[in-house]
């Protein structure tokens, strides 16, 4: 069993398993996570259209050579951190997918004369100008994307807006390259029906191909059309005029993506490992020693028919306990509990057991730890600990 920090660092020997390891852990079943990458996989790749993972999830060298066993391939970041992180490990072709500002453009264009095909995110005018202003310091040919606004959910323009033009345009002004148009379907999250979510997904393509066609048709160039949620990754039935889908949290899933409906609770590849630290059966809870600093304060799952929590518990081989949750949360106790209104008892976990919690959100659980214990289905061997960068 190994941990790798590069690519070239030497291993060290791990010998723990997973019943010996200090916590709270974080735990990721690797079996899990390359059945999650294989099914969106497949499913792009017979829709002819190339899939661009988003690594704001795994942040992991390791877990983004599982997604590109071959070699690096195109990859989706939410940080400069993470580009830099990346291209140290020889990923080239990379989407910044966050709106660009002033420091961030500097930084950017730093990547770009090291070699990077960094692509930034814009809908403004301004922001063209202060992008081009800092390719020409950097002495680079910049390319953005112009964000569409599909859903109300965050940025962007509609297809619509009379400013898709004038973006278009300033972006040529200032000699930054049109890489194409991005949006991001988020309003797919608060879905829980496949006809709402197949909804979503087609009206998301549509909106992305009819901004596309309105900038072709005034002169502008515009050769990929980015798409991107994973409930929508998994929903589309037609991609039609999409070039490439964006997705991040496919490849761990959670309790959010269950109650959306696009995974089960077996597809959830990470959790939290915790130890019983005290009883209170008067009260029906049971103490553990995972909080909000180890499971994060999501709680997307509030507004779901079934609430979650913080978290589904389950023992140590992974094996769910009827409706039991993490019913609150302080900063470094869980307080488990029987679901409300369900009949289930109270299970007997002894003070100093173990039990693994699955998350409301991978990506802001998986942000509260250092790195991942690797494991595989049906054992308790620590097979590797895989490191996650942080920052920004």
């Amino acid at each position: 069993m190994r941990r790798t920090d590069s690519q070239n660092a030497a291993p060290r020997e791990i010998t723990a398993t997973v019943g010996a390891l200090a916590t709270p852990a974080l735990l990721l079943d690797k079996d899990r996570l390359d059945r999650n990458l294989a099914r969106l996989s497949s499913r792009m790749a017979a829709a002819g259209v190339v899939l661009r993972p988003h690594m704001k999830t795994a942040k992991s060298i390791e877990v983004a050579q599982r997604a590109y066993p071959s070699g690096p391939g195109p990859i989706t970041v939410s940080t400069l951190a993470e580009a830099e992180y990346f291209a140290q490990y020889g990923f080239r072709d990379v989407t910044y997918a966050v709106g660009v500002a002033p420091h961030t453009a500097e930084r950017a264009m730093r990547l770009r004369k090291a070699g990077v095909d960094l692509k930034v995110l814009l809908d403004s005018p301004e922001q063209a100008a202060m992008l081009g202003t800092a390719a020409r310091a950097a002495g680079v040919t910049p390319s953005a994307f112009i964000e569409i606004d599909c859903d109300g959910h965050r940025g962007g323009l509609t297809a619509t807006d009379p400013k898709l033009i004038a973006v278009a345009a300033a972006l040529a002004e200032a000699g930054v390259t049109l890489a194409g148009i991005l949006t991001h379907a988020g309003e797919s999250y608060s879905l829980c029906s496949s006809d709402a979510l197949v909804a979503a997904a087609e009206n998301e393509r549509a909106v992305a191909v009819a901004a596309a066609e309105t900038l072709r048709a005034a002169g502008h160039e515009c050769p990929v059309v980015s798409v991107g949620s994973t409930p929508t990754a998994h929903f589309a039935e037609g991609l039609t005029g999409v070039t490439e889908m964006r997705a991040g949290v496919y490849m761990f899933f959670d309790l959010v993506m269950h109650g959306v409906g696009v995974c089960t609770t077996d597809d959830i590849a990470i959790s939290v490992l915790a130890t019983v630290i005290g009883t209170k059966p008067e009260k029906g809870w049971i103490l553990v020693d995972a909080g909000w600093m180890a499971l994060s304060r999501d709680r997307g799952t509030a507004a779901q028919r079934v609430d979650q929590g913080y978290g589904l518990v389950c023992d140590l081989s992974g094996q769910l306990y009827p409706n039991l949750i993490v019913a609150q949360a302080s900063q470094e106790h869980g307080i488990l509990a029987i679901r409300s209104r369900s009949a289930a008892a109270l299970p007997h976990i002894p003070i100093g057991a173990k039990v693994r919690i699955l998350p409301n959100h991978a990506c802001a659980t998986a942000s509260q730890h250092e790195l991942y214990n690797v494991i595989s289905a049906g054992s308790d061997a620590i097979e590797a600990q895989w490191p996650r960068m942080r920052g920004w």
